[in-house]
């Protein structure tokens, strides 16, 4: 069974001419507080959690781009006096097996109580579509003008970490994603996964969910042993 997960290996894309860029580049795993970034001139990319937390709180010491490819969706933290996951639970969103009709997992909605939105309306930080190439501090944006920056924060999630199973032929595809149905190796007898980004649910890559799946898992590969 391997139960890495999904938040092993920090995913950064190949975005236009991040390889040009000469000025700081890391990966919102790498971040730890905007304090370095004070007075600093700084874009921030993606469209997630992460990504309008991390520009939000870099935005009170630095200035800050959000840039993404698509709009920001927002979803209320709170509906009816309770968390948003109290209704996914009570609803039984939070455990319907949907991860089946998915080729690939959705873009996960920003939860804000109502300080992001605000946040990105007033400017701080300013929200922009992504870049569209870069030399060397610079980078160049869609109408054409070009700006200094000195730092790019990816905050474009993460991918799982199965290296270990890459010479085991038929458990990933050619991105390295695993070849799997709710957990179970579509192409190797006796192989599971855990952890992962709607394995089965939404909430199979979380705390509240991953062990209810490695159970059902668990009992799905012993079975077949019990029955020899």
């Amino acid at each position: 069974m391997a139960a890495s997960g999904t938040f092993g290996c920090p995913h950064r894309p190949a975005l236009p001419g991040l390889e040009e860029f000469t000025g700081q580049v890391l990966h919102a795993a790498d971040y730890r507080s905007p304090a370095p970034f004070t007075g600093r001139r700084v874009v921030v990319v993606g469209a997630g959690n992460s990504a309008v937390q991390i520009a939000v709180e870099l935005a009170e010491t630095a200035r800050v781009t959000l840039a993404t490819r698509g709009p920001v969706k927002f979803v209320a933290q709170r509906a009816l006096s309770r968390d948003l996951h109290f209704w996914l639970t009570r609803t039984g969103l939070d455990t319907a097996p949907l991860g089946r009709f998915l080729s690939r997992p959705p873009a996960q909605p920003v939860l804000d109580d109502g300080r992001y939105r605000a946040a990105l309306a007033a400017g701080q930080p300013e929200l922009r579509p992504l870049f569209t190439g870069a030399g060397g501090t610079k980078l160049v944006w869609p109408d054409g003008q070009r700006e200094e920056v000195d730092a790019i924060v990816l905050a474009t999630g993460y991918r799982p970490d199965l290296p270990y199973l890459a010479r085991l032929d038929g458990a990933l595809d050619a991105e390295g994603e695993p070849r799997h149905r709710e957990g179970l190796a579509t192409n190797v007898p006796g192989l599971a996964f855990v952890g992962l980004e709607w394995q089965r649910s939404l909430s199979s890559n979380s705390l509240r969910g991953v062990g209810r799946d490695a159970e059902r898992i668990a009992w799905r590969l012993a079975a077949p042993l019990a029955r020899r």
